[in-house]
């Protein structure tokens, strides 16, 4: 039998509770260690459809990448979204677990899965692991040819799972592109980075109109990368498959499942006519 603490054991062994941000809060959100696990789901968010799903799977465990108390809480009452999560997921003895920046500092992280997606190569983190060099936030790396901007949009439009809100960019998408930085999930706060400011591209999540200005602003004047902003859901879901393989190998005798759900926030989008601005 494998129980919560085994696979607690062997996430810790994938993904190091010490590698995570000093910000962050990993590892067992609620479940028992001494429960028997047979079978884990794999899921970005813990929301009701997730919970849902874990619950009709089967699951005794369910692992998701971003935790559901991140920012701290006084009741997990069921009248609060996060509660009603721990409370269906407890009532029904599945345990829930959390692998967030540690999980993104890996190769085969979000940022170095996407990376390797693109064929990029001289891989490097943009910002070091505190507790191992080898490890870190986003990854920088090359395109073996350039290419337009444009061209690599569309490639990342093929590669990510579609969302309602699509892709958008920053920069003249016929500029040729070579040296790529990437950060899966929110990364306005690495813009000044070293690693982002030298890339011709810097692909990210949740830009939010303030740094992004200032980044278009500095790109106008030859200062720093074009700006792709992809879904966060979507660019983080990329750890889920290889993330599984992983679990697999290490647990043998536990069936290791992936969500089917998209926990991308957006329904759906209105496209706008340009002219009616004017």
């Amino acid at each position: 039998m494998t129980s919560v603490a085994e696979v607690q054991r062997a996430v810790e062994s994938l993904w190091p509770a010490a590698t995570a941000e000093d910000w962050d809060a990993v590892g067992l959100i609620a479940g028992d260690p001494a429960d028997a696990v047979s079978r884990v789901l794999l899921a970005v968010d813990a929301v009701d459809a997730t919970a849902a799903e874990a619950v009709a799977r089967g699951a005794d465990l369910l692992l998701v990448h971003h935790p559901l108390l991140l920012r701290g809480a006084t009741s997990v009452a069921a009248t609060t979204p996060a509660g009603r999560v721990i409370t269906r997921l407890v009532r029904e003895r599945v345990a829930l677990l959390a692998a967030h920046t540690n999980a993104d500092a890996v190769d085969r992280g979000t940022s170095g899965e996407l990376a390797t997606m693109l064929g990029l190569t001289g891989l490097a983190p943009i910002v070091v692991n505190r507790v191992d060099a080898s490890l870190g936030l986003g990854r920088v790396g090359d395109l073996p040819q350039p290419i337009a901007l444009g061209e690599l949009v569309r490639t990342l439009a093929g590669l990510l799972p579609a969302v309602a809100g699509g892709l958008r960019a920053v920069g003249d998408p016929a500029q040729h592109v070579q040296r790529i930085a990437i950060c899966g999930g929110a990364g306005d706060s690495l813009l000044r980075e070293r690693a982002v400011a030298g890339a011709d591209v810097y692909i990210t999540s949740d830009l939010r109109h303030h740094p992004a200005s200032d980044a278009r602003e500095r790109h106008g004047a030859g200062e720093g990368p074009a700006l792709v902003d992809v879904s966060h859901w979507a660019s983080e879901s990329l750890w889920l498959r290889p993330a599984a393989e992983q679990l697999r190998a290490a647990l043998p005798g536990v069936e290791v499942l992936v969500s089917d759900i998209r926990t991308d926030p957006w329904d759906f989008a209105v496209p706008q006519e340009e002219h009616a601005w004017h």
